[in-house]
């Protein structure tokens, strides 16, 4: 017999199914059944991956969807062809947009009005009079097309139900179809589903009740077991495979088609695009075309002809355009960098007559993929830069690309302890033990936690959190990928209102849009570049100087002099502490190798062992060897190593005879070869090509092992090359312009690597002057102001950094006091109307001390006296008199003051950082008399030195390429240090490296040049000291920033589609990856 299962819920209905679609339909060949309906709750969001889960298992997939309606039972709709199915998208969208984020209101009229070419089969319940109704307008609205499920229960008198149910749907002329009603893959998810429903109902396993499943059949049986249990029904079993006959549409028959561009009236999009790319070339080469650059546009021109991409070089083109317009900082990066039109239009900034460019790395035929463009725009300014997208484009024709969120291990653990019933204090105490997505708990982190191993509801919630690891939670939004269409977007995808105001998602994220074939335009966020564009106004309003990234004074001596020494903090992509701690070992002194040290410090030259050759190449110590002169030709910047992507292709095609395609192939699936094995097929290829042009068979193998490596991680170099412009830049600005640039970082926060204290710290190290918040000073932004008989500047700290203050009452305080300086507490109150609330803000934040000398205690207490309101009688009298009049005035009491240890521990609670002392600075007399040594003493230490060394903790880092090492950094009052845990002593102490604010680290000094490191022995946790600071032992606050990935995440993803690729998702971008090749420990080999 033959069956089709038509009623299949996977986990993209969010907390309903809890089995993946890969794992359906693996069951389902298995098992023999023939095709699987899918027809997860009004989405369509799995739908691809269903796609992908059927054509590696070649069972055929029958697309649906279920639709619950608010005036009757649910409905199984499936397309019978492509009209069809743009009818169900729409139908999907009309109610994601009746019902908003994570909702969907349709109605039983609605689904009439978009029923043509849609099957419906009735999901009913009981055989009652509701039922009746509902089978009758099913039999109207889809007539033939109209069926009935028939599932069995697992109640009393089940058999009877079904016979009452058919005999009704006999009545209405209804045809009935046998159904399982899937939500599971096989019978050991039942406990998983019954988690994932208490978390959706929001309840525990003890009281969840009939919400739960009531059986445990919800799984795929064959086709054999399906007759055993329905023998009275078998024309409704053969009906599954009628409907699979009528359902003759595909996600394959989708065609996208692109927006038709075309700027210049009377021509078409690729007469436009040649016509701006001769109207732009002026602009770049004002002398004049090079040939070797008007050859290679010329390549480019002929290819994006052949391919028809024109229309998507003109949107980027309009999109830079506008932005430029705005004056909106922007600049284009990844492999669009590679493209000399690209260059030529604006888009990027790598000019291709300095630059060894390779166009394949961007676009090729063999390839067959649509380009993808990344530009970067200022991230406070970017909204603007969207909205003009949804303007141009009509929001029927424009929206974002949706991120799927997925459960990792410290969610998983949350929400499955949570419906276990366990205490939260238990839950939260497993999580915060808990380092990366996919950590899982051991039994002795449990025992260190005193709990119990063998409880059985705990190893249940670490077992189910296990299996909840990597589900769907829900769609979020793509930080910038926008797919646009010439026609309505909604045929093709349904759209839903995202969770921010004025934009719109599809259901498919990236890889489903990269997997029909449809482009997307990439319109991302850079905080760097909102720093940079403070950074410009900030110098030409007190400078009196036009700055721009074009106009920075290139090669300068003293910028680089600046970064060979590792004084990058706050700087784009070398301010981390891999990149610190690389900057004096391969000392940059032009810009070239500046785009080798963004590049250098990743995973791929780690695990490829290529960062120890470069640097004994670079430093004289090995000899650079080419065999062949093509060899030297294509390696010789980077001294015999294959830093790059296009290092590994143009190896391919020089040395071993790979077309431009087929070495993107070869870098492709590289890329991906950890998860698909493809890489394989390009190895005796490869070898054979060397060996033909001359090659020994050794080296061919060399060189293959070399970029399988590091291809899973290998770094485009014009991208690179990209990321080292606005590196530069930022150090430049940082070198010359200290107080603007710290002040324009603190204005982009939160961005970048470190806190606001750590940035202010080092601006005072570089000898600008820091100003305190002051209510009579100080704006939102931090802001300069002159230093009399100085030409340098004062940076005055913003109202920003006031923990709760709202910008609308920052915004009236300083609106109020343009007209005269504020005399009081009571002025403020009085005249700006903020409300006292945000006074108490302002006065915890110290801001009343430099505007009337006010301490932190007496500011509160006047505050204290003030009303909710002003009463009319003194605002009309402070009007008419033009000074304050007090409404009572309060009795002068002796308020006892904060000791200054105090108020370091309230400036770090609600500013975020001091103007005080260091915190560490006050225990230091007990650090000394324990011997522990300060930070700067220790990274001054000889060479195999043992100390003790503590401080605050700002960056926990462990990245993948370390094999389990930790880095952490540390600060007292003299500096950072640098600490090195290995994973036995993590392990060990998890609970201090995780937990602590302070920490006393035992350990060994290790030393190479410039480059210092403590190897940690023993940890402890000296947090408790930290909170003896304040005079009533509040716990310490230490605000940690972006690059301590406890605290703000890990990298990571949920199934391999969804981990990061090469070209990293635009954010405030730094790439905390770390090496450990400086180490000089014996017997531990991390390559």
């Amino acid at each position: 017999m033959r069956y089709a299962e038509l009623q299949v819920t996977t986990h993209f209905s969010f907390l309903r199914g809890a089995s993946s679609a890969q794992e359906l339909f693996a069951t389902a060949k298995e098992l023999g059944i023939d095709a699987l309906g899918i027809v997860d709750r009004n989405s369509l969001a799995g739908i691809v991956r269903a796609l992908e889960a059927s054509r590696d298992t070649g069972l055929r997939l029958v697309v649906g969807c279920r639709l619950d309606l608010q005036d009757g039972m649910s409905i199984l709709v499936y397309p019978t062809d492509k009209a069809a199915y743009s009818r169900l998208t729409r139908l999907i969208t009309l109610g994601k947009g009746r019902g908003g984020k994570n909702n969907c209101i349709l109605h039983i009229e609605d689904v009439a009005l978009y029923s043509q070419g849609l099957i419906g089969i009735l999901v009913p319940d009981l055989p009652d009079d509701a039922c009746a109704v509902q089978l009758r307008k099913t039999a109207e609205i889809f007539g033939s097309r109209a069926y009935m499920s028939l599932s069995l229960r697992r109640r009393p008198n089940d058999q009877m139900r079904l016979h009452e149910l058919s005999t009704q749907a006999a009545k209405f002329k209804v045809k009935t179809v046998v159904t399982n009603d899937v939500l599971f893959h096989e019978p050991s998810r039942r406990q998983l589903q019954d988690i994932v429903t208490c978390i959706r109902k929001a309840t525990t396993i003890d009281d969840v009740g009939f919400d739960r499943e009531r059986h445990a059949d919800r799984y795929l049986k064959p086709p054999e077991e399906m007759e055993r249990l329905f023998p009275r029904y078998p024309e409704a079993l053969a009906r599954s495979m009628e409907i699979v006959s009528q359902c003759k549409f595909s996600l394959e028959e989708l065609t996208y088609d692109y927006p038709q561009e075309a700027l210049i009236d009377g021509m078409d999009a690729q007469q436009s695009l040649e016509h701006c790319v001769r109207e732009c070339i002026p602009l770049r080469y004002p002398e004049g075309l090079p040939q070797q650059v008007l050859r290679t546009v010329r390549h480019e021109l002929d290819l994006i002809k052949e391919m028809n991409y024109a229309p998507y070089f003109l949107t980027v083109y309009s999109i830079v355009r506008f932005a430029r317009s705005q004056g909106i900082l922007c600049q284009g990066r990844g492999s669009a960098a590679n493209s000399a039109i690209c260059y030529v239009l604006g888009i990027t900034s790598i000019d291709p007559e300095t630059n060894d460019l390779l166009f394949e790395r961007f676009v090729s035929k063999e390839r067959n993929e649509p380009p993808d463009i990344d530009v970067d725009f200022e991230h406070q300014r970017r909204e603007e830069v969207i909205q003009w997208i949804y303007k141009t484009y009509g929001r029927d024709r424009a929206a974002l690309v949706c991120t799927v969120t997925r459960y990792q291990a410290k969610g998983a653990i949350k929400d499955v302890g949570k419906a276990m019933g366990l205490p939260e204090d238990v839950t939260k105490a497993l999580s915060a033990g808990l380092w990366s997505w996919s950590e899982e708990i051991t039994e002795r982190n449990v025992k260190e936690l005193n709990l119990n191993p063998d409880d059985y509801r705990l190893v249940q919630t670490l077992k189910l959190a296990r299996e909840l690891m990597g589900a769907p939670r829900h769609l979020g939004q793509h930080v910038g990928g926008f797919v646009l269409t010439r026609s309505r977007l909604d045929d093709l995808v349904p759209i839903e209102p995202a969770a921010m105001a004025d934009r719109q998602v599809i259901e498919w994220d990236k890889d489903d849009v990269e997997a029909l074939k449809m482009m997307k335009v990439d319109v991302l966020a850079l905080g760097m570049l909102t720093c940079m564009q403070k950074a410009f106004d900030l110098i030409r309003d007190h400078k009196g100087e036009d700055l721009d990234l074009a106009k920075i004074r290139q090669e300068d001596s003293a910028t680089y002099a600046m970064i060979r020494k590792a004084d990058t903090l706050g700087t784009f992509q070398v301010e981390s502490r891999a990149q610190m701690a690389m900057l004096p070992r391969l000392k940059p002194r032009t810009f070239y190798d500046l785009v080798v040290q963004v590049a250098i410090v990743r995973p791929g030259p780690i695990q490829g062992d290529m960062v120890h050759p470069y640097l004994r190449r670079r430093e004289g110590k090995e000899p650079v060897e080419y065999p062949t002169a093509e060899l030297e030709a294509v390696l010789g910047k980077t001294l015999g190593v294959p830093l790059f992507q296009e290092s590994a292709m143009k190896v391919a095609m020089v040395c071993a005879g790979f077309t431009g395609g087929e070495a993107d192939q070869l870098r492709k699936s590289m890329a991906t070869f950890k998860f698909t094995g493809g890489v394989s097929r390009f190895k005796d290829k490869l070898i054979s090509g060397m060996v033909k042009n001359g090659y020994t068979p050794e080296f061919a193998e060399k060189t293959f092992t070399q970029l399988e490596g590091f291809g899973s991680y290998g770094f485009p170099e014009s991208h690179a090359a990209s990321f080292a412009l606005i590196a530069y830049a930022s150090c430049f600005v940082k070198c010359h312009y200290p107080e603007a640039f710290a002040a324009a970082l603190m204005n982009s926060l939160p961005m970048g690597f470190y806190a606001p204290a750590q940035i202010i710290g080092d601006a005072r190290k570089h000898g600008v002057e820091i100003r305190p918040i002051s209510v009579q000073h100080s704006r939102w932004d931090c802001t300069l102001e002159e230093i009399p008989g100085s030409d340098r500047h004062a940076v005055r700290l913003g109202m920003r950094q006031v923990t709760g203050l709202a910008a609308a009452d920052a915004a009236r305080i300083v609106t109020t006091r343009i007209e005269r300086p504020f005399e009081s507490v009571d002025d403020v109150w009085r005249r700006s109307e903020v409300p006292s609330e945000a006074l108490v803000q302002l006065a915890e934040a110290d801001a009343f001390r430099p505007a009337f000398g006010l301490e932190r205690r007496d500011a509160l207490w006047a505050i204290k006296a003030l009303r909710d309101e002003p009463l009319p009688l003194f605002v009309a009298a402070a009007e008419r008199e033009m000074k304050t009049v007090a409404e009572q005035q309060e009795p002068e009491v002796a308020l006892r003051q904060m000791t200054e240890s105090h108020n370091v521990v309230e400036d770090y609670a609600h500013v975020g950082l001091t103007l005080r002392e260091h915190p560490i600075s006050f225990l230091r007399r007990d650090l000394a008399a324990r011997r522990i040594v300060t930070c700067e003493q220790a990274m001054n230490a000889r060479d195999k030195s043992w100390l003790c060394v503590a401080g605050l903790v700002l960056v926990r880092q462990k990245p993948g390429s370390a094999k389990g090492v930790m880095f952490i950094t540390i600060e007292d009052e003299t500096g950072p240090a640098n600490i090195v845990v290995w994973p036995s002593l993590f392990e060990k102490r998890r609970r201090v490296v995780l937990g602590a604010s302070m920490m006393a680290i035992q350990g060994k000094i290790q030393r190479e040049g410039d480059v210092v490191h403590l190897i940690a022995r023993q940890l402890d946790d000296l947090s408790g000291a930290l909170s003896a600071l304040s005079d009533r032992d509040t716990e310490f606050r230490n605000p940690s920033g972006r690059g301590d990935e406890f605290a703000h995440g890990s990298p990571g993803g949920g199934d391999a589609r969804d981990r990061p690729k090469t070209m990293p998702e635009a954010r405030d971008i730094f790439i905390p990856d770390l090496h450990i090749d400086t180490l000089k420990v014996k017997a531990r080999n991390f390559h």
